[in-house]
């Protein structure tokens, strides 16, 4: 199934006549959902064109420098990256991720984002935006991505830079913010909460509210995936995640919600019970395919094996893995109140079926704050 002949099919049973209507994002997301719940469709695809990245910060999970010829060399060429395109667009992926790293270092990243985009994805861009000039705002706005996300470090030049270990960054990043803006490109901002920024995070949401753009944040820093646990240094404390948690309406909602429809779902035996590898995939720079890009292991080589293979063969072995009975967490009564899954605990352990005691803390006061809070829920 190529990804526009599931448009259809949802557009189809959209309308109310022959011709075609409006559809509003989440609804159209939403009927796409539905239909492939139990097809098996990859519909989503992450990319990480490069690991390399002109900025060095600090909490970074992947970074490598800009200038690295090892890692340069090993990155899939321009012709494998459009294979790995046709492949998956002939399976029916739709919504796709470019991500890294800094994916506007690739040399080739205007070829690889033109053939992406003529092939019919609706493309996200994951971006420092330092980067992006006059010039590449205006090849985007010829080409417009479903969306472009950027990640602010902090909101004065000290602590952006603090963060990014790169003088000048700070500027260089507003300039790129403003260059999208001009060109009208969908945008969104979003960050990571330090012990460095946590005092900007307020700031940075009127930032985004002045652009009248999406702002969100996120509190759960994680260890690099070559296993050290510097960025961790950098986490905020426990209290204070909840802190930020009590302050965004947006955020408090969706825990609600999804602590409502928790309460409703029937327990999976299955390790992996997101939509990893079922509706969803992620493809590193060198070709190692996985079910999420939090999950490296065990990945299979896009190079000695085709997506249909891996997707096909390889992934429903994975899918098949029963969580270990014994693994505390999984019958832990508080368990739909924590974030741990078997990516984090990866990327924290070593090991899918760990428990993350950050997490874990965090789990519990977030059941004590709804327990105050939303007397309704179980």
């Amino acid at each position: 199934m190529r990804n526009w002949d599931l448009f259809f099919r949802v557009l189809k049973n959209s309308m109310n006549c022959r011709y075609f209507s409006e559809i509003k994002y989440m609804e159209f997301a939403q009927a796409i959902n539905a239909k492939i719940s139990n097809e098996r469709i990859p519909i989503s695809g992450t990319i990480e064109l490069t690991y390399r990245c002109n900025l060095r910060c600090i909490h970074c999970y992947c970074n490598q420098d800009k200038n690295n010829e090892e890692i340069r060399s090993r990155e899939l060429s321009k012709e494998e990256t459009f294979k790995i395109l046709d492949s998956i667009e002939r399976r029916g992926c739709l919504f796709l991720l470019f991500t890294g790293g800094e994916p506007l270092l690739r040399d080739d990243f205007f070829e690889i984002y033109t053939y992406a985009k003529k092939k019919g994805f609706l493309i996200t861009l994951f971006t420092n935006v330092t980067l992006v000039t006059p010039q590449i705002a205006g090849f985007l706005k010829g080409l417009p991505p479903f969306k472009v996300e950027v990640t602010l470090y902090g909101m004065s030049k000290s602590i952006y830079e603090k963060a990014t270990g790169v003088l000048g960054s700070f500027e260089l990043c507003m300039a790129g913010i403003k260059n999208l803006i001009n060109n009208n490109i969908p945008l969104s901002l979003k960050a990571m909460v330090t012990n460095l920024n946590q005092d900007e995070v307020i700031k940075m949401g009127e930032f985004a509210k002045g652009l009248k753009v999406d702002f969100r944040f996120d509190p759960l820093l994680h260890p690099r995936i070559d296993g050290s646990k510097a960025p961790c240094q950098y986490r905020i404390t426990p209290k204070e995640a909840i802190e930020f948690e009590l302050m965004n309406d947006s955020r408090l909602a969706g825990w609600k919600k999804f602590l409502e429809r928790a309460g409703d779902s029937e327990k999976l035996d299955s390790l992996y019970y997101c939509g990893a590898g079922r509706d969803s995939f992620s493809i590193d720079p060198f070709g190692k395919m996985s079910v999420c890009s939090s999950c490296l292991s065990p990945s299979y080589d896009l190079r000695q094996n085709s997506f249909a293979e891996i997707w096909d063969n390889f992934f429903p072995l994975i899918l098949n893995d029963s969580y270990n009975k014994n693994f505390k967490c999984r019958d832990c009564e508080i368990e739909s109140f924590c974030a741990n899954c078997p990516g984090y605990s990866m990327l924290e352990n070593s090991h899918p079926e760990t428990v993350v005691d950050y997490l874990c803390e965090i789990a519990h006061l977030r059941k004590e704050v709804f327990d105050n809070i939303y007397k309704d829920i179980p």
